[in-house]
């Protein structure tokens, strides 16, 4: 009879073999097709260098580089193979401070002994120059090469935005980041990130026992080759930013140029403001902190970020509406009694181009109480709301009360009252026109940001719709620009009803008793309107000027405000009047008035 256990010694072997036939294959894949374990096996002569790419570089609407890159290096430190050195002699070298270098290493050595990181960051040409002719004394020490962000002229700060190293959030957001990588962190660098920052490559480099480079790993079969970030072309006009920069110096406020036939912003200004360059380099962390805390705030962009109320350039918003609901006629008439609202002399207000000329309170008063109390209903609280609902939904079609849907970070969307706000203020049905009445001069709850009013100025300009006012004019590798930049947005006013506001805001520049003569230009027929903003902070008012020109076939459309400065016929509209003829023309042919910008100063 067979013995049941005589075939287990087949079965064993049966095992042993497929055993040894499976560690025998997975070897021969190990040493000879996967190199990944080699590649381990080498650490201690093999060095993994990441490549950064060169950031995207941009170029104003005439390709005049705005900014653009310039090698920088970060000294890297691998703790295993960190042998005893001379620290006195690196850090003199580098010029950094002994104790912070120490720091450095020490969380180097924390983080990981087998990976490596940066000590020394943002080493210059010159630098890296005299330490890499030491760099054998300094063994697990090596470089990566790097780039920063360099300014030709030192203009636009706000608008093309600064770079900073990545954060706990950063790197939660994205994966693409790791620890010690820079990120765009305002204005334009933060909007275009994704497509300035190109790709990193990596690179295995072959070292000698003195830490000596020796070439690439494997001839680069393991290197990625970096991608570098795409160049912009912005809508900026350089020449007028610079020169807008330059009226606005030693004053508080900003000026905001717009193209009315695109939506392409020409300028964009905040004062005060600071040198770009300031934010670069091994001092950024210095210099950001000086700005942060310097009282008169130049990181803060007032063009996109000062909420003031708008003043009466605010009247040629409720002129239009007015027209459109049918509640006056272009001949509508008022005397100026100021027993109701108060206002400067002047004539009465004959129609309404006369209205907008002379800026009269009354008129405005009662061209308010016109749209708010239409006798839709009996009850006055009841009609109020019904009119100023009506109200809101017209002013909201101008871009007001709303963040624009524009390409920059950052931007506060103003207010625009409604009847949610006034019966959390005063209770429901507690309000009515006699509670609201200051909205009609731009006074009251009413508020806007610079770069609506200039949008506004575009909508009179173009009679009745605009473009979303943006930054971009091309990227490299990319067709065309989003398609909400290029697509009209209509008001719900008429066509019809803007070349009467335009008539008024002509009057207001060149007709005897208009508050805005100064924004006159040679040979040029400037549309504009004054708007003197109260301060309740005690201090003098704000000056405000907008406008657009020529008054046909308009080229730019443009707000300008300094604060603290009085009435809007004084310097904004002043500064409007050299931005147009800078733009338009190109020089400047009213030496007078340059100089009296220049020689105002408030700091």
């Amino acid at each position: 009879m067979q013995n049941p256990n005589s075939n287990r010694k087949y079965i064993i072997a049966g095992m042993v073999l497929t055993l040894t036939a499976i560690f025998i294959i997975r070897l021969f894949y190990i040493q000879i097709i996967d190199k990944s374990y080699q590649l381990s096996s080498n650490n201690n002569s093999r060095l993994r260098v990441v490549e950064y790419p060169g950031r995207g570089m941009m170029f104003d609407r005439y390709g005049k580089p705005l900014v653009y890159n310039e090698p920088v290096y970060d000294l890297l430190m691998l703790p295993q193979q960190v042998k005893a050195f001379d620290t006195l002699e690196l850090c003199r070298i580098l010029s950094i401070d002994i104790v912070e270098f120490r720091e450095s290493v020490r969380k180097a050595r924390e983080y990981s002994r087998y990976r490596q990181s940066a000590v020394v960051r943002q080493v210059s040409m010159e630098q890296f120059a005299m330490l890499s002719e030491r760099l054998y004394k300094y063994p697990g020490f090596s470089f990566q090469i790097r780039s920063q962000r360099k300014y030709p002229q030192p203009i636009a700060p706000h608008l093309l935005g600064y770079v900073g190293e990545v954060n706990v959030e950063d790197l939660k957001k994205d994966p693409y980041y790791q620890s010690g990588d820079y990120i765009g962190k305002s204005g334009l660098e933060q909007e275009y990130e994704e497509y300035l920052r190109g790709r990193k490559g990596i690179s295995f480099m072959l070292v000698d026992v003195h830490n000596r480079l020796q070439g690439k790993f494997e001839n680069g079969r393991y290197d990625t080759i970096p991608e570098p970030g795409r160049k912009l072309t912005i809508t900026i006009d350089a020449a007028l930013q610079e020169y807008g920069e330059k009226l606005l110096a030693h004053k508080k406020g900003s000026i905001v140029a717009i193209e009315p036939s695109t939506g392409e912003i020409l300028a964009m200004i905040s004062s005060p403001a600071y040198d770009p360059n300031e934010l670069v380099g091994r001092i950024r962390g210095q210099n950001f902190e000086r700005l942060m805390n310097d009282s008169l705030n130049p990181l803060f962009n007032r063009a996109t970020m000062s909420r003031y109320s708008p003043g009466s350039i605010f009247k040629v918003v409720q002129a239009l509406v007015a027209l459109q609901l049918g509640v006056i006629d272009e001949f509508y008439s008022v005397d100026c009694n100021k027993d109701i609202i108060g206002c400067h002399n002047h004539p009465n207000a004959h129609g309404l181009r006369e209205g907008i000329q002379y800026s009269c309170n009354p008129y405005f008063y009662n061209v308010f109480r016109r749209i708010i109390l239409q006798g839709k209903s009996t009850n006055q609280f009841k009609d109020s709301q019904i009119g100023l609902k009506i109200w809101d939904e017209m002013v909201f079609t101008f871009g007001l009360g709303q963040i624009l849907p524009t390409d920059f970070p950052g931007i506060k969307p103003g207010l625009v009252p409604d009847g949610e706000l006034y019966d959390k203020m005063h209770g429901a049905n507690r309000w009515a026109f006699s509670t609201i009445y200051s909205n009609s001069i731009g006074q009251g709850e009413v508020e806007t940001v610079p770069i609506q009013i200039a949008n506004l100025a575009a909508i009179i300009a173009n009679r009745g719709f605009y473009y979303v006012p943006h930054f971009i004019r091309s990227i490299e590798g990319i067709d065309t620009i989003p398609q909400k930049f290029k697509d009209p947005v209509h008001t719900a006013i008429d066509p019809k009803y803007f070349d009467i506001v335009a008539d008024g805001m002509q009057r207001v520049v060149y007709d005897p008793g208009g508050t805005g003569w100064k924004a006159q230009v040679p040979g040029v027929i400037v549309c504009g309107k004054t708007g003197t903003v109260q301060n309740s902070g005690g201090k003098e008012d704000h000056s405000g000027f907008f406008a657009f020109a020529p008054k046909e076939r308009p080229r730019i459309a443009i707000v300008a405000y300094v604060e603290n400065s009085g009435a809007g016929g004084m310097y904004a509209a002043t500064i409007t009047s050299l931005m147009i003829e800078k733009y338009m023309n190109g020089t400047i042919t009213q030496a007078d008035k340059e100089l009296s910008i220049l020689e105002y100063q408030q700091f």
